[in-house]
């Protein structure tokens, strides 16, 4: 399965979205929601919506051919409780997140982000401190924030900075550093694939506390340091 890397800092992927409010994207908007970032093609929200009906499912996508391909297919699957759109996630998503009504959003899953395996690179990774803080602020108490990826050096800097920000900690009987199971009823394509071929997933699954989120500043400064010690380590 070949990764198609999509620059997210070049222009076009810089102009901000306004992304629809959840009234204008479920058929029944109270639900709780379930935010996965980096959607790709849809097949893992198409098949976990059906499953979970008394949900929503919003799934967000910088490759537009991708979430038009999704949105066909949730259209013929006649399915109200799920949604998908292209944006930039560290553009457009964090101003949707600060509008969602308090408590609605229940889950949020970052699975087999683009890797961007060179070190220069790592700035484009997905989970920015923004973008988390964002997350953690929207987030209800007791919601969920699920990781994964195949490969460490991308998990490990999303581990540093949600733990970093103070208002997330690991369900108790979860093993560490990783789980070991995938908490959902489905999973995604990209980790099918990477099980059929014997490789590990790396997996973290973040319960939201009622601990006061820390400040951005402090998650940036951890970031930059994540990103001076990968550039020396080069």
């Amino acid at each position: 399965m070949v990764r198609q890397h999509v620059n997210p800092l070049s222009s076009v992927h810089q102009q901000p979205r306004t992304l629809p409010p959840p009234q204008a994207l479920f058929s029944h908007p109270r639900q709780p929601l379930h935010l996965d970032i980096g959607s790709a093609r849809g097949r893992f929200l198409l098949a976990l919506a059906p499953q979970q009906p008394d949900w929503n499912f919003f799934g967000v996508e910088i490759r537009r051919g991708l979430v038009d391909a999704a949105e066909r297919d949730r259209e013929h699957l006649g399915l109200g409780n799920v949604a998908f759109r292209f944006c930039n996630a560290n553009v457009s998503l964090q101003d949707w997140l600060t509008a969602l009504p308090p408590g609605q959003l229940q889950r949020v899953t970052i699975q087999f982000p683009d890797p961007w395996f060179k070190r220069k690179h790592q700035k484009r990774r997905v989970l920015q401190p923004a973008l988390l803080h964002a997350i953690a602020s929207a987030l209800a108490p007791g919601g969920e924030l699920f990781l994964q990826s195949d490969v460490a050096a991308v998990i490990e800097p999303m581990v540093a900075l949600s733990e970093a920000c103070g208002a997330f900690d690991r369900p108790r009987t979860d093993p560490r550093p990783w789980r070991t199971t995938n908490p959902l009823p489905v999973a995604s394509e990209r980790e099918q694939h990477v099980l059929s071929q014997g490789q590990p997933v790396y997996r973290v699954l973040y319960q939201r506390t009622t601990a006061a989120l820390r400040p951005l500043a402090r998650l940036e400064a951890v970031a930059e340091a994540t990103h001076n010690r990968a550039i020396s380590a080069a």
